[in-house]
Order: structure tokens, then sequence, then C-alpha cells
């Protein structure tokens, strides 16, 4: 990272830059109507954010070697923007400035303007996005970036008013043509910094990984967290499923109770909050404030894939049946709402319909006092519904009183109550469903189905539904009937029956990830065995020997200012760890060392930033506690396997892999292990093994004997 003296001295000299220039005014009365339909380069491509500004004036181009080399041939800076089509302030920006005739025309004449998907192209999305944080000390999206002809990048910033990105426009064309060789000098400082972001000290010596590091790590992260509200003690406030997962672990490891209670706070405050659609269910992407109540409305399949998977993991630890139900009508959501006919998944849901953010979504008590009759007084009360509204746009429903109060009033039990609930709700759905929707992002993206399809596994392992494990194997047969080529390669998107992006490393991880979930729920060892053959493309085309790491891009792909590394674990954990716990537990099923080893050089990079920083390190967490805490192997084997397995992996297990078989097996785990007529447990843990058991009931003695609380 840049010191921050050389960042200000950057940001300086580019404003010096612009602001040297005469400024013009173009306010929101001079736009023009659009008299005439435009057409750019960007009505021949299928992702729905492009052809979102397909009719923009702008002449923009999707980036490729056409605009990179009109750049060079015309001498011309070139425009990146950047953004993703459920964005709320994409879309003004887009109707403020780039549905714009005059301000279109500017944009025209001096840049090349090239439009892209961040969630398409997260590879460019991350270059220029470090840019301007480097720059500004912030990010956002939309991200406009300005680039020299060869694409290093000089100026920029996110979402400007129209007038303040006029001024911006002129100021960056004077500059370029009379003090072009300042710009020059500013995008090669800039463009190194982005190079030198993730520079990896590689650790020639590894030391154990040892559970007392963590524990100042973790004060430390106490001290941010809202002891009231849950999350962290500010807003907006953002769900980090990964970051809770990794303190169930904490407490799993350390039995501080106070990991635990906090995920417990936090999930109980989303679940009640406006964050979480109480009417049609799914997690919205953040609240706006630091109560859980007002949310961006855009609700994000990765988001609500790995919240599946986090609630997965409290109920099997908690057994609170409010997770329980959030669990079941998030997948209702899913399957409703971003489910593709042919087994995929969808990639979001536009914050905004009608123009507006959030109409969709919010009511007015009237309208549900006419849908609900009698029962509209207390389910008012009961979501804080009042005449007046709790938001500009309207009520946003959250749960505001206590369930038990209102149960004893009305005379019922709170089964009843919560069938009432339900069914009112359902109501009010179908009354919802009479307005106009959001927009669908109908693109798949192989991460992200990846993730979801790991979240289905999840849900079957802590409620045993046999639907939700066929749900998830329906999905990953679209991955490898739609996103795969050849032997392991992967497409990053699929639209219309079009994937043409190769994938990038968080497609290849999580879809290993994915396989490992599936073969554990299912005990079918050709998902391992196509597993190992993803991890060998990873090998050959983005690992960097130098350091142990993995790039972001195949070394297959065109050559970008900077070939990146993901190590900072965020919303989605970052593909570095979860290659790295995968390259473990791939490790142990398939006997290879080379694979743990690798793994622990990995961690072993980054281990001091993850010990300061848990925070956002918290999937490299998970493997720390592999590693740290040492993994139980537990074997099932016999006729049964599959019925008894479901007793034990609806347990709260985070440090046991388990393998089985109905039959004889050749995998090194289970090897010599199968007993004719008899379903047979080992429990084993660094190559050695408790005495075989046959129930369930003595297996629960070994557990409790090693975790205590089982």
């Amino acid at each position: 990272m840049l010191h921050l003296l050389e960042r200000y001295r950057f940001m300086v000299a580019l404003i010096v830059l612009i602001g040297m220039f005469p400024i013009e005014s173009c306010s929101q009365n001079n736009k023009k109507a659009m008299k005439v339909q435009h057409t750019n380069r960007l009505s021949q491509e299928n992702s729905p954010y492009l052809l979102q500004h397909a009719h923009n004036p702008v002449d923009w181009y999707p980036w490729g070697e056409e605009a990179l080399q009109k750049a060079k041939n015309e001498n011309k800076v070139i425009l990146v923007s950047i953004g993703y089509a459920a964005c709320h302030w994409c879309h003004v920006m887009e109707r403020e400035s780039f549905e714009n005739e005059e301000i279109a025309k500017i944009m025209n004449e001096f840049f090349v303007c090239i439009k892209v998907d961040r969630e398409e192209r997260p590879d460019i999305d991350r270059i220029y996005m470090d840019a301007v944080q480097l720059m500004t000390g912030s990010g956002g999206w939309p991200l406009n970036c300005f680039a020299m002809p060869d694409g290093k990048p000089f100026f920029g910033g996110t979402y400007f008013r129209p007038n303040d990105w006029v001024r911006v426009l002129q100021g960056i064309q004077s500059a370029w043509l009379s003090e072009k060789d300042k710009v020059e000098k500013v995008a090669g400082q800039i463009s190194e910094g982005v190079r030198s972001n993730e520079l990896i000290e590689v650790k020639s010596e590894l030391k154990p990984f040892d559970l007392d590091d963590m524990k100042s790590g973790y004060e430390n992260w106490q001290k941010d967290f809202d002891k009231l509200e849950g999350g962290n003690n500010r807003a907006p406030k953002f769900p980090l499923p990964g970051s809770l997962q990794f303190l169930l672990r904490y407490y799993h490891a350390s039995k501080d109770r106070s990991a635990l209670d906090h995920v417990v706070l936090t999930l109980d405050k989303m679940a009640a909050g406006g964050i979480y659609d109480q009417i049609g269910s799914g997690f919205a992407r953040y609240s706006v404030d630091a109560i859980w109540k007002v949310p961006h409305f855009e609700k994000m399949l990765y988001d609500n894939a790995q919240l599946v998977s986090l609630y997965a993991e409290a109920y099997s630890l908690t057994k609170i049946p409010e997770y329980k139900r959030v669990m079941e009508e998030t997948l209702d959501f899913i399957d409703r709402e971003l489910s593709l006919p042919n087994g995929g998944f969808y990639s979001s849901l536009d914050a905004d319909s009608e123009g507006v953010e959030g109409k969709f979504y919010v009511w007015e008590k009237s309208e549900i006092e006419s849908v609900l009759k009698e029962d509209a007084e207390w389910f008012c009360e009961y979501f804080g519904v009042s005449e007046k509204a709790n938001w500009e746009e309207g009520n946003i429903l959250m749960i505001s009183a206590d369930k038990n109060e209102i149960a004893k009033r009305l005379g019922i039990s709170i089964k009843q109550f919560d069938e009432k609930v339900k069914e009112a709700s359902n109501k009010l759905l179908s009354k919802r469903e009479e307005r106009i929707r959001p927009g669908l992002d109908d693109k798949a993206l192989t991460s992200w189905n990846a993730l979801m399809i790991k979240g289905y596994v999840d849900a079957y392992k802590a409620l045993g539904k046999q639907e939700y494990l066929e749900r998830a194997e329906k999905a990953m047969h679209f991955i490898e009937t739609n996103l795969m080529k050849g032997e392991g390669h992967l497409f990053r998107n699929y639209k219309d029956g079009v994937s043409k992006i190769n994938a990038f490393l968080d497609d290849y991880s999580f879809t290993i990830e994915a396989y490992v979930a599936l073969y554990q729920a299912s005990f079918k060892e050709d998902y391992l065995i196509k597993a190992d053959r993803l991890m060998k493309v990873v090998m050959a085309h983005f690992s960097d020997e130098k350091s142990g790491m993995f790039f972001y891009t195949s070394n297959e792909d065109p050559d970008l200012i900077a070939r990146k590394m993901e190590l900072l674990d965020n919303v989605i954990p970052s593909s570095n760890s979860s290659i790295s716990k995968s390259l473990f537990v791939l490790g142990i099923y398939l006997e290879k060392e080379t694979f743990k080893e690798r793994s622990k050089q990995m961690l072993a990079n980054v281990y001091e930033r993850m010990l300061k920083v848990p925070s956002y390190h918290f999937n490299w967490g998970q493997l720390f506690f592999y590693l740290a805490n040492s993994t139980y192997e537990l074997v099932i084997m016999g006729d049964l396997a599959m019925d008894e397995k479901q007793k034990i992996e609806s347990l709260f297990l985070p440090n046991v892999l388990i393998a089985g078989s109905l039959t004889e097996s050749e995998l090194p785990l289970l090897k010599n292990r199968y007993v004719a007529n008899q379903t047979t447990f080992y429990l084993c843990k660094n190559r050695s093994c408790k005495i075989p058991v046959t129930s369930v009931e003595e297996l629960l003695d070994q557990l409790h004997e090693e975790f205590k609380y089982i």
C-alpha cells in the first residue's frame, strides 16, 4: 500500500491539474429529452448491466481490444466506468449524466468510454478500484476512473453530480492536452501502487499455528462489536457471514462465550430487521443505519447464499427455531425469484422499481388494512407499521413488538401466532406481486452459483431435507453443463445459453468447495475426483510458485496493467483463502501431502496479518482452526452410512471432516474399513483412531469426550 503522504501528493497534483481550467456548469435544467433512440456497441453484449446502457447517447464500448486500440490510435484518455445491474447510484448517474445529450457529447468527443460489469469482470474492477482507493482513500460504485491510452489510471472517483462530472471531464481533457507529462508521472506512480498493493512476504520458516496467538486479535475485534444491535458498531451495517462463521469457530475452539453471544445477537437483530424482507424473505445488501432497519434494497445471490450457510451453522449449534425459519424462507425466496429453469441461479434483484429505491417493498398502513382486514391491527403492531410511515417511501416492515405479549392478548399459542403471521404475510406477498417488480439481473456467475450450492448443502446438513441436497446437485449439473469446457476449465458467466468469459480464481475455488461439500453430503466420490480435476487447472494456470499463493487471473488470459492476488476476506471471502482451505481438505481426503503443505505455506504468508486483523482474514481463520486445533476424520462405513451420517452432520462440528461409503472404497480414508452387514464409525485425529464403534450413541460419547458440548 502506498504511504499516505504519497497518496496525498498524487491527489494534490491531480486537483491542481483540473483546477487550472475554466469550469462550465451543466445543471439538470439544461438536460434535454432524448429525441431519438441511441444504440451503441453494448447492444451486442449479454450482461444485463451493459445492456442497461446500450441506448445511452454515450458511445460506450465494452472492455476489449477494439476500445483499447482506439485509445492508442487516437491518443485519447480512456474512461473506465464500472458498476452492476442492481446498483442504485449507478442508475442515478446514468439518468443524470449518461442519458444527457450535452454531457454525452463531451464524453464522446474527448474520451474512449468503456463500460464494465464488475460482476462479470472483477479483475478489471479490482485494478481500478485499487487505484481510486489509493487516490481518495475510499471507493464504491459507480466507479469512474480515467486512464492513459495504455490503461494506466491517473484520476477517479465514484458518483459525480452532473455539474461536477462536466467539470471533471473538461479538466481531465485540458490536463491531457497541456500537462501530459504530469499526468503520465501520476499514472506511473498509481500503477506501481496498484501492482505493489498486495505483495506477499514469503515465510521460509513455518512455525506452529497456536490458538493462543488469536486471542489478542479477537480482543481487538471485540472492541468494534455493537453490543446492542449486533454487527460492527457503525453505520451502514453490512452482513459479513464469513466473519460470523469465524466467530462460531472461535467459540468452538476457545469456549469463549462472548463470541457466540455476538453471533446470536447479530443474527437475531438481522432476522427481525428491515434488512430481511419480512414478507417475501431474503436479505438486502446492507442496512444504511445502525439498527438494521432501512436496507439498501438490492438483493444479491452471494449474500443470501452465505447467510443460509451461516444460519445453518448457527442453528446446528444453538437449535434456535428462528434460524430454521430464516433458512427455509430464504431458500423459498431463492427458489421463487432467483432460480433459472435449468438449475442455476440468477445474480440479483435491483434496489429500484419505477425509478424509486425500495418502492416495491414498502407499505402504506391503509394498504395492509385493506388486505388483512381484522388481522391488520396486530400485524401492524408486530411489524412497526404506522399511519405516518417509518421511512420516506412508506413503512419498512421489521419486528417491533414481543410476539409473546401479542399472542397472549389474542389468546393463542406462539405456534398459532407464527401461523397467523405466515398466513398474513402470504396474503401481502400475493398483493405485492401486483406491483411493478425490481429489475432482475438474469446472468449466472459460476462463483456465486457455487456459493449457493454450498448454502443448500449446509441447509441439508442442518435440517436433513433431501430436497435441498437434490437442488444443490441440480445446480452443480447446471455448472457442469453450461459453464465447464473440456477437462476442468470453467467459464465465469452464463446468460441465454452463452458463456464467454474465462473463469477467475474464485470461480474455481468456490466450485471446488461446493464439490467437496456435495461429497460430504452424498458420499459420491465422483465429486472429489472433479474437485481434484479443477485443482489441477488452478495449479497449472493460476499459481505463483515464488510465493505459494495464486493469482486471480489465469495465465491464459490477456494481460492487464497488474496481475492481482486476492488476499483480504470481505463480503465475499478471498479466492486465496478459499483455495487454501480446499488444498488442505482435499489433501486429507486424497492423501496429497503436497496440497496440505502448500496450504500451510499460504497461511504462514498471511499469518501475521490475520492475527492483527482477523475481521478481514476470517476465511483464513477457518483454515487456521483446522491447523491449530487439528482436524478429526470421521469415517462411516456400511449399508446405513447415509442414514447414520445425518444424525451426526446436523451437529456443529467444524473441525470434523466426514467421509464414508455404503460399500468397499479405494479412497485413502476408507480403504479396508468396510465390514459387511455392519455400520462402523471410525473417529481419527493425527493418524490415530479411537476404537471403532457400531452405533451413533457410542460415537456421540466419543465426540462428547473430545468436544464436551455434544
